[in-house]
């Protein structure tokens, strides 16, 4: 998950993960961004654990600087724009 080569390996760090959304939003923007849910039949890396690690990548990506909107975009406002424009 997230290797150079594109492997998979349950080993890789959180820190990798915020490099992936970092390059995501860097090209798309932050309003285009958003965390899946669907962690059953994945490799989540160790250290995200499963869908309750959100909490730390949301802890990482403050560490990055990126501001509380943002986080809570990537968490859920995303999601729940698409949901509202989509449902009507």
């Amino acid at each position: 998950m997230l290797t150079e080569a594109g492997g998979v390996d349950p080993e890789v760090p959180l820190g990798r993960v915020i490099d992936h959304v970092d390059y995501v939003v860097d090209r798309i923007g932050v309003d285009h961004v958003g965390f899946g849910s669907d962690f059953d039949g994945a490799t989540v890396p160790t250290e995200l654990g499963d869908a309750s690690g959100l909490q730390r990548v949301a802890e990482a990506l403050r560490d990055r600087g990126y501001a509380e909107r943002d986080v809570a975009n990537l968490a859920h406002r995303n999601w729940l724009r698409v949901l509202r424009e989509t449902w009507t």
